[in-house]
């Protein structure tokens, strides 16, 4: 059976986080950090990876920073063999990279539309295709792995002008389930969290007038989550039993219905 140093419970973990620039990617990777994962950090904006490892290691941490477009495959590939390398592979993977582009799809916006299907779902799937060897070869020597995916509870619930980004996000909760199911009985465990309102910055992408009024008012009533409540919702999952699997993970703000 795997056992955890209480006060580093991931200690000797290898996690990968994507969407790692900003937001809930920043804080999960500084709190595994916190919890003894050495951390690989993915994202395009390599200066802020920079300063992002620089944190980490102030604080007594281990982490290497690789900047790229997880919608290219082969750099994404590239950094799977580095992490393989370096690390002896990922037994933690957290899908975090994603975009919110709403807008009524009478507008017929399909640049947004395709970047959303390009990001949210072509990018999950090359990550997952470059590191689920290395999960599942990590899982088969310490007794377990995670598999990691942000969703939304968008995939759930319909909120008008979220279309095409709810849709990809319901990909990514019913994917979370087959592969569950597949990888499993290998003991890599994975897990959707579908987030309500977090205050990141998908907010600031946004353009549509109708999105833009919904988030403002939306603002006015309730209190957001934080990147934070997130990252340690995250690292909660990553530390149970490895006979424990979350399997979906709905975190609202308590204020908001729906």
């Amino acid at each position: 059976m795997t056992t955890y140093p209480s006060s580093h419970p991931l200690a000797g973990r290898v996690a990968v986080i994507t969407g790692a620039s900003s937001g809930i990617g920043e804080a999960t990777a500084e709190h595994l950090a916190e919890l003894g994962a050495k951390v690989v950090v993915l994202a395009r904006r390599a200066d802020r990876l920079h300063r992002l490892v620089a944190r980490i290691e102030k604080n007594g941490g281990e982490a290497l920073a690789l900047a790229l477009d997880v919608t290219d495959t082969s750099a994404v590939q590239a950094a799977a063999d580095r992490v393989a390398s370096e690390y002896g592979g990922a037994d933690l993977l957290f899908n975090n990279a994603g975009v919110m582009l709403p807008a009524p799809v009478e507008e017929l916006a399909t640049d947004q539309w395709q970047r959303q299907i390009d990001l949210n779902i072509t990018g999950l799937m090359n990550v997952i295709g470059a590191f689920t060897p290395q999960l599942v070869t990590a899982a088969g020597e310490r007794g377990v792995a995670d598999l990691i995916n942000t969703s939304s509870i968008a995939a759930r619930n319909i909120f008008p002008n979220f279309a095409v980004y709810s849709a990809t996000k319901a990909y990514v909760t019913h994917l979370s389930r087959h592969l569950r199911a597949e990888l499993g009985a290998k003991n890599v465990r994975v897990s959707a969290i579908e987030p309500g309102i977090v205050a990141t910055e998908l907010q600031s992408h946004v353009t549509d007038e109708g999105a833009l009024a919904w988030l403002e008012g939306a603002k006015e009533a309730m209190e957001w989550l934080t990147p934070a409540d997130i990252a340690h919702t995250v690292g909660f999952a990553a530390t149970l039993p490895p006979r424990a699997n979350l399997q979906q993970i709905t975190i609202m703000p308590t204020a908001q219905p729906s």
